[in-house]
């Protein structure tokens, strides 16, 4: 099969290396492998193709195009250099000391044309505060993965203040229109307005210095960015100065009160195509175009009608009002609202909604597969392009979850019956279960040889014990992803959990995940991706431990026996305090790093402390209903959130034990929220706990369970 491979590269047409595309490949190359003898050529071919092979003594990889070429050079690093690369800068790229020659040609042919990665929310509960090093690590890696299609919605805000000066709109409006930074994926999408606002200045300018940066790189790698278009989101006082425009406040979101309540301007409305193009041609001239635009009219919240006709003239006219102002238009939109409000969109509303809208003119993102698959209750979005996301993982939850198998047949189903016409990811934030990201995205090529060769081959790039991902892959990442920390993360309470924030049961038995990970520890390795392992695997074996832990101490209290639960109290803050260190020789799980990033855009003391209380917000009371949605099992936060609110539950469970009195669990929770909101006000500097060795801190926390 490799053999009959490399004849076929062979045949293909060779143009001459010193194309863009295949100077933006080697530049790549020189920023993530440097000193490797790497030659790249474009070659002609039906379908995005690469093949890579030995050359005399160099590496020649050979593509179609910029994307299939950064492809090749991915898998060439890490099937063939055993390389593991982060998506965060942070973390060292570690390659053979002697650059290794493949002994045969290695190719792939894309599946799909498409592979998409990011989620709106991403921008703020991963990005915020990220600088050009960290988005030049992330674009790299992007390529690396052969993905084409980013969101791209990075320096929007300047665009706007643009529009709405241009419409009458006074600077005082149009920046207390914006929320806080961290804020602002929900702001776009039609959620909320004014949380934690107003939005400096600075910020505003910063991101748009930063956005021309990054689109300047994805076009670069062969990329077509995705970037924002109007969806009917209009500041209050716009209504003010068109008094007769069809402007209706959204229905409720996430518990924030009517101040907080965004205006909606219908697609219908003669208004709404004159804003459309203001925006579309104030962001070109900014940032140029792609042609491909992310925008969606109704992300969790209710349209004016529920009607199928008039669902229908919403999708017809806000396509119509992109296509005025860019006859190229391609409208991309997640399939999120059709899976979240099922009850709404029907299968007879969403054809109507889709149905109005020309054919192959708008791309649906199926956002949410590991749980329900959109396409399959919409016969693959009644004819509409769309492609199979991954989401995997929300709010930035530390939790090991993703049900790996599962996933791996329903992307077989969907390339196949399904009809995608991409493969994509939409986490909401990093943190951890990179490689499942990896694998989706892999699967969008050919010559994927099954998933127990692609296991194999991960435990050599993460150094693992054989057979270790095989086994984690059986037993552990068996459940789908929900917005799901773990328990530690969550508001205390006797039994299961107050919200479902956190999860307090695991699909498997703890005793399995501990194994694991004691096996993984008796085989240490330097390299950053076995320390990464290391301290995931086992901040997830100590949240594990301490819901069982409380679970004794709820039996104790049940009991009314004061020393067993004097004793459980004992190891849960043991446990408490291991997750602390454990979680600090991580930066990515560290809240200084966190924190640090929100105040490197200050400009003033002042700034400083807004910036720091609006990344402290997002993160643990959000606003409205959605306290502890991004719960993080973090260093800084364990320490100075998380377990003080679990010392005054055990205190209270220990007074009422002395004092005969029944737990109220609302009158606790009274307290909590005291205690969170004087935090939030407060925006605490973080503790900075200074990192330990991976391994030692592991050995540590091992030897308490």
């Amino acid at each position: 099969m490799r053999h009959r491979t490399a004849i076929a590269c062979a045949l293909l047409v060779l143009t001459a290396c010193s194309t863009p595309a295949g100077k933006a490949a080697r530049d790549l190359a020189g920023r993530v492998a440097p000193g490797y003898r790497i030659e790249f050529r474009q070659i002609t071919a039906a379908t995005d193709s690469f093949c890579f092979r030995t050359s005399g003594k160099h590496l020649l990889i050979e593509g179609s195009s910029t994307r299939a070429m950064t492809a090749g050079l991915g898998k060439y690093l890490r099937d063939c250099c055993g390389a593991d690369i982060s998506w965060y800068a942070h973390s060292p790229i570690v390659l053979p000391a002697r650059m290794p020659l493949p002994e045969q040609a290695v190719s792939g042919r894309a599946l799909v044309p498409e592979c998409f990665f990011l989620n709106y929310c991403t921008f703020g509960y991963e990005m915020p505060w990220w600088q050009w090093d960290d988005w030049e690590r992330f674009i790299d890696w992007m390529a690396l993965c052969g993905v084409n299609l980013p969101l791209a919605i990075t320096g929007q805000e300047a665009v706007w203040q643009e529009v709405w000066r241009s419409m009458g709109l006074s600077d005082e409006q149009i920046r207390a229109w914006f929320t806080g930074p961290a804020h602002l994926p929900w702001h776009r999408m039609c959620n909320i307005d004014g949380v934690d606002g107003p939005l400096p200045q600075g910020w505003t300018d910063a991101q748009e210095a930063l956005q021309k940066r990054i689109l300047a790189r994805e076009r670069e790698l062969g990329m077509t960015p995705v970037m924002p278009a109007f969806a009917g989101h209009v500041p209050r006082g716009l209504k003010e100065l068109h008094p007769g425009a069809d402007i209706t406040s959204v229905s409720g979101w996430g518990g924030f009160g009517p101040e907080h309540m965004p205006c909606f301007l219908s697609p219908q409305d003669s208004l709404y195509a004159v804003i459309q193009r203001e925006f579309i041609v104030a962001q070109e001239r900014r940032y140029g175009t792609s042609h491909a635009y992310g925008f969606d009219l109704f992300n969790e919240v209710d349209p004016p009608s529920w009607d199928p006709a008039t669902l229908a003239a919403y999708g017809a006219c806000a396509y119509g009002s992109l296509a005025a102002a860019d006859p190229e238009a391609r409208w991309i939109q997640m399939g999120w609202m059709f899976y979240y409000d099922r009850a709404h969109w029907t299968r007879e509303n969403v054809e109507a909604y889709l149905g109005a809208i020309p054919r192959g003119r708008v791309t649906l993102l199926d956002y949410y597969t590991e749980n329900i698959p959109v396409w399959t209750l919409t016969d693959s979005f009644f004819g509409q392009d769309w492609i199979f996301c991954y989401l995997g993982n929300f709010g930035g939850n530390t939790r090991l979850s993703g049900p790996f198998h599962r996933e791996s047949g329903r992307i077989t189903e969907a390339l196949g019956e399904g009809g995608a016409s991409g493969i994509g990811c939409t986490l909401e934030a990093f943190g951890i279960n990179r490689w499942l990201y990896e694998y989706v995205l892999e699967r969008a090529w050919s010559g994927f040889e099954g998933d127990s060769l692609w296991l194999s081959r991960l435990e050599r790039r993460r150094h693992s014990p054989a057979g270790f991902w095989h086994e984690m892959a059986d037993s552990i990442y068996v459940r789908g992803s929900f917005s799901e920390g773990v328990l530690i993360c969550g508001r205390p309470c006797l039994e299961g959990d107050v919200s479902r924030r956190v999860i307090h049961a695991t699909p498997y038995s703890e005793d399995v995940l501990i194994r694991a990970w004691k096996r993984l520890l008796d085989n240490p390795s330097d390299s950053p991706a076995w320390k990464e392992d290391a301290v995931a695997i086992g901040c997830q074996v100590l949240g594990n431990r301490f819901a069982s832990l409380r679970d004794t101490l709820a039996a104790a209290y049940a009991a009314r026996d004061l020393e067993a639960a004097r004793a459980a109290c004992t190891r849960m803050r043991e446990v408490l305090s291991h997750t602390e260190r454990l979680a600090a020789c991580l930066p990515q799980f560290r809240l200084d790093r966190w924190l640090e990033g929100a105040c490197a855009f200050a400009l003033s003391p002042e700034e400083e402390y807004y910036y720091r209380h609006n990344a402290w917000h997002l993160i643990t009371t959000w606003g409205g209903r959605l306290n502890d949605y991004a719960s993080r099992l973090w260093s800084g936060l364990v320490g100075s959130y998380y377990a003080p609110r679990w010392e005054m539950f055990m205190d209270e469970i220990f007074s009422c034990l002395q004092d005969g009195r029944a737990f109220d669990q609302a009158a606790f929770e009274r307290r909590c929220s005291l205690f969170e909101d004087s935090l939030v006000l407060e925006a605490p500097m973080l503790l900075d706990l200074p990192p330990s060795d991976p391994l030692t801190a592991c050995l540590s926390a091992a030897a308490c369970l």
